[in-house]
């Protein structure tokens, strides 16, 4: 058993994968043997990510607010505080807060074996995210 204490900083999310004001706080990254991942992450008004995906899909976890969610060629859908995504893998989508409200989820990934979690693509266009 391992407790951690003391965290890396709160890093703010690239531009080149989120749009608007992101901050990510890791939770766990890579103990021995483990190729989990999981972050903390915080949005604000209308942030939300780039299309990507995952080699081993992703679960998304709403802690607080409201946010949005979308599959490449399905609908948005609403997401709020304690609903659970499941994200299939290799599945293109995006996800962010709601365009009038903070947004916090926990991401789960399960990193491949060379170490990759997330394959990134272009940002979500203004004509498809909500106003």
């Amino acid at each position: 058993m391992q407790i951690t204490r003391r965290r890396p900083d709160t890093l703010r999310g690239p531009a080149e994968q989120f749009t608007g004001a992101v901050w990510l706080d890791e939770i766990e990254a890579h103990a021995p043997g483990s190729r989990l991942r999981m972050f903390n992450v915080h949005f604000a008004p209308g942030a939300h990510t780039a299309w990507h995906r995952h080699p081993h899909g992703q679960v998304l976890h709403v802690l607080q607010g409201e946010g949005l969610v979308q599959r490449r060629g399905g609908g948005i859908e609403e997401i709020r505080a304690g609903d659970t995504v499941w994200i299939d893998p290799d599945e293109w989508h995006w996800h962010g807060a709601a365009p009038r409200t903070f947004m916090t989820h926990l991401a789960v990934v399960e990193a491949a074996e060379d170490g990759t979690t997330t394959e990134w693509d272009t940002h979500v266009g203004c004509d498809a995210y909500p106003a």
